[in-house]
């Protein structure tokens, strides 16, 4: 074994000793045996302990641990400590500039166990109030984060969005007379981004081609046939397709959809498709209606291509409200007034639903039963201000362990609407997952069913659920499923949109925002909830503010009997 495993392995004990609050003398020591091991001009493995020992730094205890680890390649000591601590918090402490004293901090007073939580934390603005932190620490924190994120080289859409936008532009100014478009991943709108693809139309493709490859619009430029790869700035892989004009909607075609969405259109056309002038001439010589990029996964949309019967796809405009939302009597940075101002007068929406944390989400600032009225007392002074606008009275209530909600029915029934969601004890298998799931959508009180695997992306999975069973039971409930437009979330699965479609059950495109900013999320849930193939006659918040106020009636007049 070299140096360096050993040395990070007693760095590594030495950190988790610290978490735990061990002896500050012992940690000291350890720590700086660590550095002295790492820095050593000669292998560790094959001294004896009795030469161990002898260096500077090292002496007998620190030589014991690193002839056990040589010996079985791990240390009693280590091992024990491991097994007292949650994995994503071990996880944690391998980002540089996040020491023990603040991962105990984020992990005991917080309740963050992963790096997801932490992130999510970042973005919600919750790590501030927290005993060390502040604004520029979070902030840190968060950079640290999507470096480490970026490093495995998979990136949010979002994340990514404004850098590939640039770079496009870029590439117009160097080719003002070329045809260039998005493709691949990208133009499908998928949640996370790989690479992104380019395609090129020039004149003259040799020399379109070297003049890419001679340019320094990209970082680690490499020729591959007619293909330049590249790295923009943050990471993110490039690869420019470069073709004759006459060549581009041909490729475009090839390289935005999937293999296999690609292969369904190809085979139904009855003669080659050589130098199309447009995309639309693809399908159309292939009998199929145009489909739009993002629904270009798998054969999913195929057939009703083929009828004519693809789904009018919801826009931005199609929307005439915003629920999911939260203010600082939780969690949130924008009182319940601002945030109903901002969504009449910027967004020009006519409603507003607010949904503070319930009391179990301690973390979040969860709103005790008598702050739920004081709340209430609120937005019944506001909704005789605000005119030709209305604020609906929701809460976020925690589904709880056994899939009990988070009031009694009393608090319940005083709610407009209902969304219930899991943010506890995430370690789940899919029966219980999907048990506590249906129980809640049985709660006949829950009007949607938020984020409902609680994942997020590439930082934490949702908890494993039977996706058919549970949209089965929102369909039999009449409950609705969130699609979660914050970038981290985008949970319901696009990928379970047409089956929950398919069952009758309403969609609704969620921001989920704890700050005014926090609405402009829903440009991401329109981006999925189109990939999903959703349209705005299933959409809830698609609904004016009479037709809504009718919606979430009919729900408490069936609970009232």
């Amino acid at each position: 074994m070299e140096n360096k495993p050993i040395a990070r392995k007693l760095r590594l004990l030495s950190q988790l000793m610290e978490l735990h609050e061990e002896n500050p003398f012992k940690i000291k020591s350890l720590a700086n045996a660590a550095f002295k091991v790492d820095k050593l001009h000669f292998p560790a493995a094959g001294k004896t302990f009795a030469e161990l020992e002898k260096v500077d730094g090292i002496g007998k205890s620190t030589a014991s641990k690193i002839i056990e680890l040589l010996e079985k390649g791990t240390m009693t000591e280590l091992d024990d400590m491991l097994a007292k601590t949650p994995e994503g918090i071990v996880e944690m402490m391998g980002i540089k500039g996040i020491g023990p004293k603040k991962v105990a901090i984020i992990w005991k007073d917080l309740g963050i166990e992963n790096i997801g939580e932490l992130y999510y934390a970042c973005n919600e603005n919750r790590l501030v109030e927290a005993k060390g932190f502040g604004l520029k620490t979070q902030e840190d924190i968060r950079n640290l984060i999507e470096f480490n994120m970026a490093s495995h080289g998979k990136f949010l859409y979002a994340k990514v969005e404004q850098e590939a936008k640039d770079f496009l532009e870029q590439l117009k100014g160097i080719f003002p007379d070329g045809l260039i478009e998005f493709a691949g991943e990208f133009r499908r709108y998928c949640e996370i981004i790989n690479k992104l693809i380019i395609v090129l139309g020039c004149r003259d493709q040799q020399i379109a081609f070297t003049t890419l490859v001679q340019s320094e619009v990209m970082g680690e430029i490499e020729p591959d046939k007619n293909h330049v790869k590249g790295k923009l700035a943050n990471g993110l892989k490039v690869e420019v397709v470069c073709v004759e004009k006459r060549y581009f909607y041909k490729e475009l075609f090839e390289q935005t959809g999937d293999d296999e969405h690609v292969k369904a259109v190809l085979s139904k056309t009855v003669e080659p498709i050589d130098q199309p002038e447009s995309e639309d001439l693809i399908y159309r010589k292939s009998g199929l209606e145009y489909v739009q990029p993002e629904l270009r996964e798998g054969t999913t949309f195929i057939e009703r291509a083929e009828t004519n019967k693809l789904p009018q796809l919801v826009n931005h405009a199609d929307l005439k409200g915003t629920l999911h939302n939260h203010s600082t009597w939780s969690d949130g940075i924008n009182t319940v007034e601002e945030m109903a101002l901002y969504c009449r007068d910027e967004l020009k929406l006519e409603y507003l639903g607010m949904c503070d944390h319930s009391k179990s989400a301690f973390y979040a600032k969860g709103l005790a039963i008598e702050r739920v009225l004081q709340q209430h007392e609120e937005i019944d002074r506001l909704n005789k201000k605000l005119n030709g606008f209305h604020i609906f009275k929701g809460i976020e209530s925690d589904i709880l362990y056994d899939g009990s909600l988070d009031y009694p029915d009393e608090i319940l029934k005083k709610f407009d609407f209902i969304v219930a969601s899991v943010h506890s004890i995430l370690k789940m298998d899919e029966e219980k997952a999907t048990s506590r799931l249906i129980k809640a959508i049985e709660n006949p009180y829950t009007t949607i069913l938020g984020h409902p695997t609680g994942r997020l992306l590439l930082s934490r999975n949702g908890y494993p659920i039977n996706y058919k069973k549970v949209i089965d039971a929102c369909a039999a409930n009449n409950v609705v499923i969130e699609i979660n437009a914050n970038p981290l979330r985008l949970d319901l699965d696009w990928r379970w949109h047409q089956y929950a479609l398919e069952k009758g059950v309403w969609l609704s495109i969620n921001p989920d925002a704890h700050r005014k900013e926090g609405f402009l999320d829903m440009y991401y849930g329109i981006l999925v909830a189109r990939k999903g193939g959703l349209y705005k006659e299933r959409c809830l918040n698609a609904l004016s503010l009479q037709e809504i106020g009718k919606f979430f009636s009919q729900k408490t007049s069936v609970i009232r009997g």
